[in-house]
C-alpha cells in the first residue's frame, strides 16, 4: 500500500515538474487597468513575465497571490489528468486529422462557405469566436486588417465593436468588394499593405492614445508576411494583439505544398522581437487556422 502511494506521489512530481520545464502558463491576475483608477480587468502573464511581477505590480498582493496559486493549481490537476489519460501523440494525430478534413471538404466546403450577416468571411468559426473575446478584452479603438477578400471578417469586426459600443475597422486591400459592405465603423484603403502611401495612411489614422489591434490576413507568402509583421506591430499596443492567420498552412498541418508561409514568418519574427509572445490558451478549442498565430504584445 506504502509503496503504491509512493510510486502514485513520485508519478505527479514528475509530470508536475515536466509540465513547468515544457509549458508557459497562463498566470491570471486581477489588476489595475492602466489609466482607470479602480478599474479592475484581467491581465494574462506568461511564466517568464511573472519572475519580476512583484517588483513591477504593486497591486499583486497576497490575496491576488492566492488567486494565481488556486488557478494554477486547478490547470496543473487538469494537465497532469490530461497527460496520464490521453497520449499527446494521439491527440495531436486526431486533431490534425479532422483539421485536414475540415479543411479540404469539397461538398460543403466548411470554412469556405461561412457567412456572418449574409457575406461569406472564409474563416473557421472557432477562431471568430476567439476573435470576439480577444476584441472583450482588449477593447481596441482601431482594429487594422490587411487582406479584406469579399468583407465578411471586416464586417464581423465592426459588428463586435458595434456591441462593445466601440472601436473601428481600418480594412487594406488591393482589391476589395466594399459596395456592399458599407458600414459606419469600416474604413477601405485601396493598395499594397506594404506600401509607403498605404502605411502613411495608416499612421494617420491612428492617434496617440488608440489601444491598436492587427490582424494579418493578405498574401500569404513568408516575405511578405513578414514585412507586415515588421510593419505593422509597431502599431499595436502593450496587452494587445497581432493575428497572423492561416499559419496552418505549409503542413501545419494542411496544404504541404504551399512552400514558405505565415507559420514560417511567425518563426522568424519572433527570433527578432521579443516584445511579442505566442499566446497559446487562444487555440484552447483545438482547431484553429492560426496555430502559434495569437502573438501578444508583452513590452514596448
Amino acid at each position: 500500500m506504502r509503496k503504491s502511494k509512493f510510486l502514485t506521489f513520485l508519478i505527479v512530481s514528475i509530470l508536475l515538474i515536466s509540465e513547468l520545464a515544457v509549458f508557459e502558463f497562463g498566470f491570471v491576475a486581477n489588476v489595475k487597468a492602466e489609466g482607470k483608477a479602480k478599474e479592475r480587468v484581467n491581465k494574462i502573464y506568461s511564466f517568464k513575465e511573472m519572475r519580476g511581477l512583484f517588483l513591477r505590480e504593486r497591486n499583486f498582493n497576497v490575496k491576488n497571490l492566492l488567486y494565481v496559486t488556486k488557478n494554477e493549481i486547478n490547470t496543473l490537476r487538469t494537465l497532469i489528468h490530461h497527460r496520464i489519460c490521453i497520449n499527446p501523440k494521439l491527440e495531436k494525430s486526431v486533431v490534425d486529422g479532422f483539421h485536414k478534413l475540415y479543411y479540404d471538404e469539397i461538398v460543403t466546403r466548411t470554412w469556405d462557405n461561412t457567412f456572418w450577416l449574409g457575406v461569406l468571411t472564409s474563416k473557421c468559426p472557432l477562431d471568430l469566436w476567439v476573435f470576439q473575446e480577444i476584441l472583450f478584452e482588449v477593447k481596441p479603438d482601431v482594429i487594422i486588417e490587411t487582406g479584406t477578400g469579399t468583407g465578411g471578417s471586416a464586417l464581423f469586426l465592426a459588428s463586435m465593436c458595434d456591441l462593445m459600443n466601440n472601436g473601428k475597422v481600418l480594412t487594406i486591400d488591393i482589391e476589395a468588394e466594399e459596395a456592399s459592405r458599407k458600414h459606419a465603423r469600416i474604413a477601405y484603403l485601396h493598395g499594397s499593405s506594404t506600401s509607403k502611401q498605404i502605411i502613411g495612411q495608416v499612421k494617420n489614422f491612428i492617434n496617440d492614445r488608440d489601444k491598436v489591434l492587427v490582424d494579418l490576413d493578405s498574401d500569404h507568402s513568408m516575405q511578405h508576411v513578414l514585412e507586415e509583421l515588421r510593419i505593422y506591430s509597431r502599431f499595436v499596443t502593450k496587452g494587445s494583439y497581432i493575428i497572423v492567420e492561416d499559419t496552418n498552412m505549409n503542413g501545419h498541418p494542411v496544404c504541404p505544398e504551399f512552400g514558405l508561409g505565415p507559420m514560417e514568418a511567425v518563426e522568424e519574427f519572433l527570433k527578432e522581437n521579443k516584445d511579442f509572445v505566442v499566446d497559446k490558451s487562444r487555440e484552447k478549442f483545438l482547431l484553429t487556422f492560426n496555430p502559434r498565430g495569437y502573438l501578444k504584445r508583452i513590452a514596448i
